[in-house]
This record gives structure tokens, C-alpha cells and sequence, in this order.
């Protein structure tokens, strides 16, 4: 039976033109911007405005990723959206984006927090690996501003919103997921999570009243929480896939805290160039935060062809992902076939 491998294809990232900075929010909450940046590094983050939505930001970042792959929503085997900001919980997002995409295949959400991103990416290599579905778009989207409390300092801060999207393509050519790790502990999930939103309680005045609708966050406790399962994650892919930290081209977390970030790439033994940050134009955009990371890192040439990627992330449930990424060609067949056809039809001119 043939064995397939994801091949990163297409990638595109959507986020609100609507930005606030640490400056802004000194004027809605008591802080500053030093108070940010040194707990943080956390600068500005992007926040939704009127008419933005995750539906909408999903399907932007989609229609990037397909158009640099060379594909078409009709192409597509399996939509596969991360969030824990859906527009509504019934009915499911993602089919509300395979519908406004014009795509004809099977679509579902995955709520796995901030690590949903990674779930979803190697969900898709399942997939994949199976023969099931040749072409997937995997989004990783949050409008999570839409849940702060904006009084609430210790939440309000840390929050952004947006979208980033990639398309996996099936090849017989190793490259794709390589390991991965995938936990939950749910002993915690009281540490982060959103107390009124479900079906577990009915929403009163009462309720709302006392913000029962908004993140909550006992953030000593996710900061011990993360630093030890980052480490922890990164070793056990590393030693999966039998690399080391100099095999590794690229190393792109969840982007939540700076000081986060550090530890576990000095743990890991990656030194800072070989580490992708971008939390401080974005801040903790949840399951967004590896894609965005992952988009820009690729589009400024950070990484490409047969390079290795480290992808780490942590979040509510509480939950914990990690895998080594190899990307293969970073061309679908159809963006071959194309070069392939220009190519000869340039000879032709030539000749």
C-alpha cells in the first residue's frame, strides 16, 4: 500500500486592518505600555471591527493559500478549521466557510484552544498518509476579542485576532509530518477557559452581569504549565524523528509570551535566529498563532524547500501539541503542470 506525505503547498494569513496598541489600551485599562512589553513583549495586536468575523477572515486566509497553490476550492478533499471563537456553535463554522469557499467536500471544527492548529495539521496527515484525501485546507482562526473582558487587564492585554491557512498536498515524496505529539490534561481546565459559554448552564442577566462570558485566565498557573510541556513536547518529537537542534532550519511556537519562548528554545538548544517571533505585532491569537508565524516566516523566505521545522504550541483544556514538519517541494502538481506549460510554450516563442 502506497504510503503518502503532506506536502505544505499554499499558505495565506488574514488579519484586521483595525489595530490597538499598548498605548491605546493605557487609555481603556490600568496599564502601560512598559507593563506590557515586559511581561509579554507584546507591542500591538489586531482587533475585528464591525463585519469581521471568523467566517470571513477564514475564508480570506483560504482563498490566499488556494490561489498561491495553484488550486481551487472544487480541489479540495477536507476543510478542517481550528477555533475557539466559532460565529456560532450551531451551526459548525467551518461548513458555514466550505460553503462561502464554493468547496464540495466534507468540513469540521476542531476546538482544541490554542493548540488547535497542530491537532488540525496532523488530523490532515492523517488523512493524507491514508490515501482518504489528497488536498487539505487547514485553517487555524480566532476573533477572540469578541470574549475579553476589557476591564480586565491580566486577559485584555495579551489578545489578538486572525487567521492563517495552509493546503497540504498528498506526494509520494517524504517531506510532511515527520513526529508528533499530541496531549491533554484536563485536571486543568479550570485555568483557562470561559465560564458561561455552553450547554453545561443557561445564560442569565445574572451571569452576564458578573462576565461569566468572558476568558478567564489564571496566568501563573498556565505560565508554569507551558514552559514545562513546550520543553517536554519538543524533546519527545526531536527524538521521534531522531534530529537534533541543528537539524532544525526553523523553530516556530505558539506565540503567547516572549519569556515562554526563550526558555523553551534555549531548553531545546535553538538560538534566537533560528526562532520565529512575531507576538509582538499579534499577540496571543490562539489556534492562529502558528499559522501567522508559520505564513510570514514563509513568505520572508525564512524557510522553503527541504527544511525542517519545529512547530510547538500549548493551551486551554489544558492541551499540548508538537511535531517536526519537513517541507517537501512546496509546489502542487497543478503549479508544476503550469510552470511546465509556460515553459513550453516560452521554448515555442523561442524557437
Amino acid at each position: 500500500m502506497t504510503r503518502y506525505h503532506a506536502n505544505l503547498v499554499g499558505w495565506g494569513m488574514s488579519v484586521p486592518d483595525n489595530v490597538l496598541t499598548n498605548d491605546d489600551l493605557a487609555k481603556m485599562v490600568d496599564t502601560s505600555d512598559e507593563w506590557i512589553r515586559s511581561r509579554s513583549g507584546i507591542v500591538e495586536r489586531h482587533i475585528v471591527q464591525e463585519g469581521e468575523t471568523t467566517k470571513t477572515m477564514s475564508v480570506d486566509a483560504s482563498k490566499k493559500a488556494l490561489e498561491r497553490a495553484g488550486l481551487t476550492a472544487q480541489d479540495l478533499d477536507l476543510i478542517l478549521i481550528a477555533t475557539s471563537s466559532p460565529d456560532e456553535f450551531i451551526p459548525p463554522v467551518s461548513s458555514r466557510i466550505q460553503h462561502e469557499l464554493g468547496a464540495q467536500c466534507g468540513a469540521m471544527t476542531l476546538i482544541v484552544g490554542c493548540t488547535g492548529f497542530l491537532y488540525a495539521l496532523v488530523t490532515a496527515e492523517q488523512f493524507i498518509a491514508t490515501g482518504a484525501a489528497k488536498n487539505v485546507l487547514v485553517v487555524g482562526v480566532e476573533t477572540i476579542s469578541r470574549n475579553l473582558d476589557w476591564s480586565d487587564r491580566t486577559t485584555c492585554v495579551l489578545f489578538g485576532d486572525g487567521a492563517g491557512a495552509v493546503v497540504l498536498q498528498a506526494t509520494e515524496t517524504p517531506c510532511g509530518v515527520q513526529s508528533h505529539l499530541l496531549g491533554s490534561d484536563g485536571s486543568g481546565a479550570d485555568h483557562l477557559m470561559a465560564p458561561g459559554v455552553g450547554a453545561r448552564t443557561v445564560m442569565t442577566p445574572g451571569m452576564i452581569e458578573r462576565g461569566e462570558h468572558y476568558l478567564r485566565m489564571n496566568g501563573r498557573e498556565v505560565f508554569k504549565f507551558a514552559t514545562g510541556k513546550m520543553v517536554e513536547a519538543l524533546a519527545q518529537v526531536m527524538a521521534e524523528a531522531e534530529v537534533g537542534a541543528d537539524d532544525i532550519d526553523l523553530f516556530v511556537p505558539h506565540q503567547a509570551n516572549r519569556r515562554i519562548i526563550e526558555y523553551a528554545a534555549a531548553q531545546a538548544g535553538f538560538p534566537m535566529d533560528k526562532v520565529y517571533i512575531n507576538l509582538d505585532r499579534y499577540g496571543n491569537t490562539s489556534a492562529a498563532s502558528v499559522p501567522l508565524a508559520l505564513n510570514e516566516a514563509l513568505d520572508r523566505g525564512l524557510a522553503g524547500p527541504g527544511d525542517t521545522l519545529a512547530l510547538v504550541a500549548f493551551g486551554s483544556g489544558l492541551t499540548w501539541g508538537a511535531t517536526i514538519f519537513e517541507l517537501g517541494s512546496m509546489q502542487s502538481e497543478e503549479k508544476q503542470s503550469e510552470k511546465h506549460r509556460a515553459a513550453l510554450e516560452h521554448e515555442a516563442v523561442a524557437a
